[in-house]
């Protein structure tokens, strides 16, 4: 972890002094972002009306990339890439990865345009997109695959959202985003340490852009860097560093609570939000090559991989993206 500076400039955040914000950066088509879940699950509960938290997308795969010569060939290669992250991670990932997502700007122009409905909008459609990916192996990288994979879900306006995500404000913001995670803060660039994510900055064709997911604190005490793919005992040091003021201590709870507020849990989030290992009762399981995920029985209703499996059972309907 970067030693806090508090010479360096500091956002304002939601504290009772207006001083602590989080900033994440991200992407849905990570996997070392999916594997961050549980823990950003868990700030967030943590620092809840203590912090803001605000989202930037970093965009890992875009419009003008290359095309690989070979596809089959480089979808063979990301899944075992992804494989190789769920044994850090312990994340569920798909048994089949049918290709790589050609761009996550999609994705994360719906992620951005469902911030307009509210915190738990957001959280529900990153999610969903993260699942095409990481669970069904489908990536939602056009603008219909991800009007597909969010149909139904719960507690948010599809429609408007749709609507929404092609807005110039809303790709404006995006590109903004885009710019953002290129031009990293001196304590992601400082940052070393042991483990696959050794430095706080990626090298891209014009420059640097930070780790993802990387979660940047700004506080009294000043401001840290935490790249990449971190424990929870990093991030609340980090908390503590720049905002010593505060108790930063979570309290678990039941299985079933968890499930009904965040409708979708891996083992790790089960392990973290619960302290335990024991499902809901009431979820639907969805088992993927790196382990089960429990779904409510409202989001499995509308879950495309259900939906798909369903489809592959019916004579004459096609499967989801093909």
């Amino acid at each position: 972890m970067t030693p806090a500076s508090p010479d360096r400039p500091r956002s304002t955040g939601a504290d009772d002094d207006g001083a602590v914000e989080i900033v994440e950066y991200t992407d849905p088509a990570c996997p070392w972002a999916w594997g961050s879940e549980p823990a950003f699950r868990l700030l967030r509960a943590l620092t809840a009306g203590r912090a803001r938290w605000r989202r930037v997308f970093g965009i890992l795969f875009d419009e003008d990339d290359d095309p690989a010569p070979d596809p089959a060939a480089e979808t063979a290669w990301y899944s075992r890439y992804i494989a190789d992250i769920a044994r850090h991670t312990r994340a569920p990932y798909a048994r089949r990865l049918r290709w790589v997502a050609a761009t996550s700007r999609p994705a994360s122009l719906a992620a951005k345009a469902a911030e307009r409905q509210g915190a738990r909008a957001a959280e529900r459609v990153l999610r969903r997109l993260r699942e095409t990916t990481f669970v069904l192996g489908a990536p939602a990288d056009t603008a219909e695959r991800v009007r597909a994979a969010l149909t139904g879900l719960d507690g948010v306006d599809v429609a408007r959202l749709g609507a929404e995500a092609g807005e110039p404000s809303v790709v404006a913001a995006v590109r903004r985003d885009h710019a953002e995670a290129r031009d990293p803060v001196p304590e992601a660039s400082a940052f070393h340490a042991p483990g696959p994510h050794g430095t706080g900055v990626k090298e891209t064709d014009s420059g640097v852009r930070y780790a993802l997911p990387t979660l940047v604190f700004s506080g009294p005490g000043g401001r840290v860097a935490t790249p990449g793919w971190r424990s929870v005992a990093e991030y609340t040091a980090a908390l503590r560093t720049v905002a010593p003021q505060h108790r930063w201590e979570a309290t678990p709870v039941g299985p079933e609570a968890a499930l009904a507020e965040y409708r979708s849990l891996t083992g790790p989030d089960l392990s973290l939000l619960t302290g335990g290992t024991t499902p809901p009762r009431t979820a639907v399981r969805v088992e993927t090559a790196g382990g089960p995920l429990w779904l409510h029985p409202d989001e499995a209703a509308t879950h495309p991989v259900l939906m798909t499996r369903t489809r592959r059972k019916a004579p004459g309907r096609s499967r989801l993206g093909q």
